[in-house]
C-alpha cells in the first residue's frame, strides 16, 4: 500500500475534486487563497547529516513549493514542531524563518509539543489572481511538457554524489518561476518532488491525456554517467522543480529557465522514447 493508493480512501470521503491539486482553493475577493500542508519526519525526510536549521528550511520550502506550483505568491506559514530534543527548536525555527524571508512569506503561528522523533508540520497560505491560477488539470494534446532546472540532483546526493548535498538539504522552491509561468498561461503544472515519472502519472490522472517524453531532451546532473543521470532525473525524489505543460506558441517564458522534455498526447499513457515509463519515484509505503 502506498500514499497514492491511500489517497483514494481520502477521495472517497471528502471528494475527488478536493484532492486533485497541490493546494486547496478558497475565494478571497478578486484573488484566490491557496492553502496547503506538509508533514516531515526525522526517519523519512530529514537525512542523516542535516542540521536543525536545514530541517527547518526544508520544512518551509516543501510547502512554499506547493504554493508556487499553483502560480501563487506565498504569504504566510504556520509551523508545528514535535520535538524529541528541545534543543532542536531554535535551529528549526530559524531555518524555516530564513526560507520564508527569502521567498516573501511570514511565520504567523503554530504549535510545539513533545514527540518521539523530530516532526515538523507546515501549513502555507498564498494568493494568486483568479485568471493566473494554474492547476494540474488543463493540459491539451500538442502542448509541450517542460521542467525547470535540472532534476535528479537531490537523489544523486542520496546515491553518494556529495556535490549535490545542497540540492537535497536546502531545496529552493521555484516561487518566482511559478508566478511567471502562471501569468504566461501555462495549461497545467505541479512540482516534481516525487520525481518526473510519478508527477506525469499524477498529471495524467487529472487530465485524461498522456505524455510522451524524449530521454535525449532531459537536462542531466553533471558528473554522473548519462544513463544513471537519466534514471535519477525520471525517478529520483526530493527535487522541487516545476513540471508544466504549455502551448508551443507560448514557450519559452521570459525569466524562467526550463527545458522541453516531451509533448502531451491523446493516448492515456506515459512513455519515454516510445516505451512505457515505469511508475516509480518517491512514495511512502505501508505493509
Amino acid at each position: 500500500m502506498d500514499d497514492r493508493e491511500l489517497l483514494n480512501v481520502v477521495m472517497g470521503i471528502v471528494g475527488r475534486e478536493n484532492c486533485l491539486d497541490d493546494c486547496a482553493e478558497l475565494p478571497c475577493g478578486d484573488q484566490i487563497l491557496v492553502v496547503t500542508t506538509d508533514m516531515l519526519h526525522r526517519t523519512t525526510d530529514f537525512v542523516e547529516g542535516m542540521t536543525d536549521w536545514q530541517a527547518g528550511w526544508m520544512s518551509a520550502a516543501v510547502t512554499l513549493s506547493d504554493i508556487a506550483s499553483m502560480g501563487a505568491a506565498p504569504k504566510y506559514l504556520l509551523i508545528a514542531v514535535g520535538l524529541d530534543d528541545w534543543k532542536s527548536l531554535s535551529g528549526v525555527m530559524q531555518g524555516a524563518k530564513d526560507c520564508c524571508t527569502r521567498y516573501g512569506a511570514t511565520i504567523v503561528g503554530g504549535d510545539i509539543d513533545r514527540h518521539g522523533e523530530l516532526t515538523v508540520v507546515t501549513t502555507g497560505l498564498g494568493l494568486v489572481e483568479k485568471h493566473h491560477i494554474v492547476r494540474r488539470k488543463g493540459a491539451r494534446p500538442g502542448d509541450l511538457v517542460c521542467i525547470t532546472g535540472t532534476p535528479g540532483q537531490a537523489q544523486a546526493r542520496l546515491d553518494g554524489y556529495l556535490q549535490y548535498e545542497k540540492a537535497l538539504f536546502e531545496p529552493q522552491p521555484r516561487v518566482e518561476e511559478g508566478r511567471l509561468l502562471g501569468r504566461a498561461g501555462v495549461s497545467a503544472m505541479m512540482d516534481d518532488s516525487d520525481g518526473i515519472a510519478l508527477s506525469l502519472y499524477d498529471l495524467m490522472s487529472a487530465n485524461g491525456y498522456g505524455f510522451a517524453i524524449d530521454a535525449a531532451k532531459l537536462p542531466l546532473a553533471a558528473g554522473i554517467p548519462a544513463e544513471q543521470a537519466r534514471e535519477l532525473a525520471l525517478h529520483g525524489g526530493g527535487d522541487y522543480e516545476l513540471i508544466f505543460t504549455i502551448a508551443p506558441g507560448k514557450f519559452p517564458v521570459a525569466g524562467v529557465s526550463s527545458t522541453v522534455i516531451g509533448t502531451v498526447v491523446d493516448e492515456k499513457s506515459v512513455t519515454v522514447d516510445g516505451s512505457p515509463l515505469a511508475k516509480r519515484g518517491y512514495q511512502h509505503r505501508w505493509e
